[in-house]
């Protein structure tokens, strides 16, 4: 577009029809006012250096001798044309700059095209000096998505460098090891934003609450960066104050937390509601003990992330929950099991993720053993045009194996191997060890003389 425009301009002064006329011919005109008008017009010697595109060429071969991919280039630039008012000397001082920070060309192009400020020297000249105020080293220690963060994060809010270095070091001061930091600033960039005094106030607060030291605040920082998040700490009360109410004591909460702390993700009142779930519940007792093994509060932490789980897929909290309480054989399975039949269910078999509210039996059963090879059959019979009506998710989970294997499998002998359990080659196991039936047998106890007695004195009555 930008070289359209420039092309355009210069072909319409080549065009006689839009020239303008020569100042020194006009004592040919005899129109006075022609003549007035014709002699108020200046030739615009200057017009075109004062167009934005005047450094087009300059900006691009500064980019492209840095690095930045060229076929990239004319949308970059379309998209960021005030970058081409800029001096390109300034432009390339603010490239050194970035590559001071972290010398990768890989890291350069992805902070030009995520902030394309950074370009800008006057927004980026505060951090000429680099990161300084922690401790040595430890700017090579910080990967280039978190270095990244930092400066979109400064650039955008226009933060002063100052604050921003005080955040680092607070951070470091309060033993933050360089993982947890790089996993704080990769996914929360924005406690470079908060003061070193709230970032300090954050810590405080979670130490006190758990009675927790530094190392266990560094392996909860890690797994749950969010924590420093939680500057308006009443929420985080009331949250304790639930877990209290429960009856979960101080010593059970920090036991869970230290061993998953995203447990401090829960809203107000969720915990309650999973596990009114879990009570509420009506089926076999052994599935019920397979949930409770490991505690009231795991099972509700587990209910949490299978419904957090669903409800990133699409579902509403209330079909989430139904379908749980439905099916709660869900709970049982791994979160990424779930992933992957949703998965394969909305990609592979092409089902609205709609059908789970109504037969939430297919999270509950096996991937491998039940759904994979149902599949395989009606996709093939689907192929090769052997089904007369179409298919639904509950002809395909509902009926047992042997009528699955009667209506679909057993007309079509392609299909046996495919299904494997009913194969007419396939190995079938015995369900208990040959000869078990006799350890059932009831014992025959021995007779004595007594009983003997009695039995014939019993039968010579009868005659």
């Amino acid at each position: 577009m930008i070289i359209r425009s420039i092309r355009s301009l210069l072909t319409s002064f080549s065009n006689p029809a839009t020239r303008i006329p020569n100042p020194s011919l006009r004592y040919f005109c005899t129109n006075t006012k022609a003549v007035k008008r014709i002699s108020q017009v200046q030739y615009p010697l200057q017009f075109q250096e004062n167009l934005p595109q005047r450094n087009l060429v300059a900006v691009s071969s500064l980019l492209k001798k840095y690095g930045f991919p060229a076929l990239e280039l004319p949308d970059f630039l379309e998209k960021n044309r005030r970058l081409l008012n800029l001096d390109p000397a300034k432009i390339e001082k603010s490239i050194k700059i970035l590559l001071s920070l972290k010398p990768s060309q890989e890291f350069l192009v992805s902070m030009i095209n995520s902030c394309p400020r950074v370009l800008e020297y006057d927004a980026i000249m505060k951090w000429e000096e680099g990161i300084q105020g922690l401790e040595e080293g430890s700017k090579s220690n910080l990967s280039s998505l978190a270095i990244r963060n930092i400066l979109e994060v400064s650039v955008k809010f226009e933060l002063n460098y100052d604050c921003v270095l005080g955040s680092l070091k607070c951070l470091k001061d309060l033993g933050i090891t360089n993982i947890t930091l790089n996993k704080v600033l990769e996914t929360c960039p924005m406690v470079t934003a908060m003061s070193a005094i709230k970032i300090h106030d954050s810590f405080e607060f979670v130490v006190n609450a758990f009675g927790i030291g530094k190392v266990e605040f560094d392996h909860i920082l890690r797994v749950y960066p969010g924590i420093l998040a939680f500057v308006f700490q009443n929420k985080f009360k009331r949250l304790l104050d639930e877990f209290k109410v429960l009856g979960f004591n101080t010593e059970v909460v920090k036991k869970q937390v230290l061993r998953y702390p995203r447990i401090l993700e829960f809203e107000v009142g969720e915990l309650s509601r999973c596990l009114e779930l879990l009570k509420s519940l009506k089926c076999r007792e052994i599935i019920k003990k397979d949930i409770f093994h490991e505690g009231d509060f795991k099972a509700g932490y587990e209910v949490k992330l299978r419904v957090d789980c669903l409800r990133n897929h699409g579902l509403t909290l209330r079909d989430a929950y139904s379908v749980l309480w439905k099916e709660p054989r869900v709970i049982l399975y791994h979160v990424d099991d779930v992933e992957r039949k949703i998965r394969f269910l909305v990609d592979v078999m092409k089902f609205d993720i709609q059908c789970l509210v109504e037969i939430p039996e297919y999270l509950g059963v096996n991937f491998e053993k039940h759904i994979l090879p149902r599949f395989k059959v009606i996709d093939h019979l689907r192929s090769v045009g052997g089904l007369g009506d179409e298919v639904r998710l509950r002809d395909l989970i509902k009926p047992s194996r042997l009528k699955f294997y009667n209506l679909y499998v057993k007309p079509y002998p392609e299909c046996e191997a495919m299904y494997g359990r009913f194969a007419r080659n396939a190995e079938v196991r015995s369900q208990h060890p040959v000869g078990m039936w006799k350890l059932f047998r009831p014992q025959n106890n021995p007779k004595s003389k007594k009983d003997i007695m009695n039995i014939k004195s019993y039968m010579d009555s009868l005659a």
